[in-house]
């Protein structure tokens, strides 16, 4: 095993210790909410190993284990009353019958992975459930390559266990191995195989959620409007998670990847300006995304933008030389530049692990690049910027901030599937989508006020009415829940994650949860009836 592999593996396995040490100081039996969960579990559950409090030993190691942005991890953050890490399904039921019973709010946290902190963090009392501890992915072989993923598990996770039981097998989702599987999946899962099979939440077949009445449901009893809402509206809206059955999809024994790089000075204007006019056209099995970031040059005397031009392709290495040299001769891509390998080995090469990492870094559940304060905000383009345009954003990233933008290049099945398929919209007429990203570590204010510029500038040149966002990069800048239902008006945040969508969203809602337990600030409001308009 690698070196950087076994110290991360040594990390995870202290936080796994830390999760079933349970607290060393005893909780009080008076305690209603424990008393409620004593009376819900069998009399063999030994609630100190599941339960954590403010004053037991391990409670703030547990809640920062997997705070992945510290911007949220402060003296003034609201803390949870209670962090519950269940070690089976059924105790996950009883959490929220007691959680509700007090009044307490549910925070459901798989991985940590969270831009605004919403798995880990309340303005009002509530439940930390963290699933650490639920993170199992059972492949079957038999079923026409299907998998049950436990909510706790993390993409790598997924990847792994794919891996060991089929080379020619995977699945459509994030880029980043630590994002957990239950978050990404509720909100849709855009990544790498999109363009060839739509988003993750497009092949999910089933799933276990608890209801606010504590219930257990699987698709068949929920009904096909929940289970719609559940794949891409945001899950925690509607309950808590504790399965997805993922159908797994075909992918090649050999996979083509590159990575190259160019600068301002190298044409990276006209490049980057080519591929927006292609990228969204050319074959389903090519994915290349752009990462554009200031950098300084070797000699550390000019400031520039460099363009990163990443690439999976579901084929051989002659295959993808063929289709770019078709759709996009302009990279001047070259034989050397392109390397073979498993589907699997093509997720690390995204992910930045070095080319021959061992599969285990998979199971890493520390951010390869560590944990960093960030703000990201995000937009759907759906017209080619012109290379004028290109150029006033280059003047944003040379601005003195850490700070990079990832374009993904989407059409294919993306634009083959409806609108209304599932919650994420985000379909035809979709070019590419862009992650905007700021590191806060040095100078929050400056960073927050850089971000907030760029997006304002790129208004004219994003999608419209409304403008797209997408709901796994949340971003509370652009609205949250108030008393009135101001939302349901046209631009509002929820039509902007969900367009026409949002008001389906909210019917399922007032159906399934019409008093509003699960909520946090941009969770679906519950709707009665269709009297509002967009």
């Amino acid at each position: 095993m690698a070196p950087t592999a076994l110290i991360m593996n040594i990390f995870v396995f202290f936080l796994l210790v830390l999760f079933s040490a349970g607290a060393s100081v005893s909780v009080s039996a008076n305690d209603p909410f424990v008393q409620c969960l004593h009376n819900e579990l069998s009399s063999s559950t030994d609630i100190s190993k599941i339960l954590y409090i403010q004053s037991t030993a391990n409670y703030t190691a547990i809640l920062e284990a997997r705070i992945e942005n510290p911007r949220f991890n402060t003296s003034t953050t609201p803390k949870p009353v209670y962090i519950v890490a269940p070690t089976k399904e059924s105790q996950v039921p009883a959490t929220v019958t007691c959680a509700k019973n007090q009044g307490l709010q549910i925070r459901s946290r798989s991985g940590g992975h969270d831009y605004e902190g919403l798995s880990y963090v309340a303005e009002e009392p509530f439940v930390v459930l963290d699933f650490i501890n639920l993170r199992s992915v059972s492949v079957n072989r038999g079923d026409n390559y299907t998998a049950w993923v436990q909510t706790g598990a993390v993409l790598g996770e997924v990847y792994y266990a794919i891996s060991e039981t089929s080379k020619i097998h995977g699945f459509p989702a994030g880029f980043c191995p630590t994002v957990g599987s239950g978050g990404l999946i509720g909100g849709g899962g855009i990544g790498t195989m999109m363009r060839k099979y739509g988003t993750s939440a497009d092949n999910v077949i089933d799933a276990r959620l608890v209801n606010s009445d504590g219930v257990v449901l699987d698709r068949e009893s929920m009904g096909e409007d929940l289970f719609w809402a559940i794949r891409g509206g945001g899950a925690a809206s509607f309950g808590v998670v504790l399965a997805w059955k993922i159908k797994l999809v075909d992918v090649p024994p050999v996979v083509s990847v590159f990575n190259i790089s160019r600068t301002m000075e190298q044409g990276m204007t006209q490049i980057v300006s080519k591929w927006q006019l292609v990228g969204e056209k050319c074959n389903e099995n090519l994915f290349i995304r752009v990462r554009l970031q200031a950098v300084d040059d070797v000699h550390g005397m000019k400031r520039t933008v460099l363009g990163v031009f990443d690439s999976i392709f579901l084929g051989t290495a002659l295959e993808l030389l063929t289709e770019v040299d078709q759709c996009f001769p302009e990279l001047g891509l070259k034989p050397e530049d392109i390397t073979e390998l498993s589907w699997v080995e093509s997720i690390m090469f995204v992910a930045g692990y070095p080319l021959g990492s061992p599969r285990d870094v998979l199971l890493n559940r520390i951010p390869p690049m560590g944990n960093f304060a960030f703000k990201g905000k995000t937009d759907f383009v759906t017209k080619p910027i012109s290379e004028t345009g290109l150029e006033g954003i280059w003047t944003f990233l040379l601005e003195n901030v850490t700070a990079f933008l990832q374009w993904d290049t989407m059409g294919g099945k993306m634009s083959e599937i409806p609108e209304s398929a599932t919650p994420f919209p985000h379909r035809k007429g979709n070019l590419y989508n862009i992650l905007y990203y700021v590191d806060l570590q040095s100078e929050e204010g400056r960073g927050l006020d850089w971000i907030r510029r760029l997006y304002k500038h790129m208004t004219p040149y994003v999608s419209k009415s409304p403008r797209g966002a997408y709901i796994n990069y949340r971003d509370l800048d652009l609205g949250v829940n108030g008393k009135k239902p101001s939302y349901f008006k046209s631009g509002a945040w929820g039509f902007k994650y969900f367009k026409a969508n949002f008001k389906r969203l909210a019917l399922v809602k007032g159906m399934v949860d019409k008093e509003n337990y699960f909520r946090n600030e941009q969770s679906i409001p519950p709707l009665q009836t269709l009297t509002v308009t967009r």
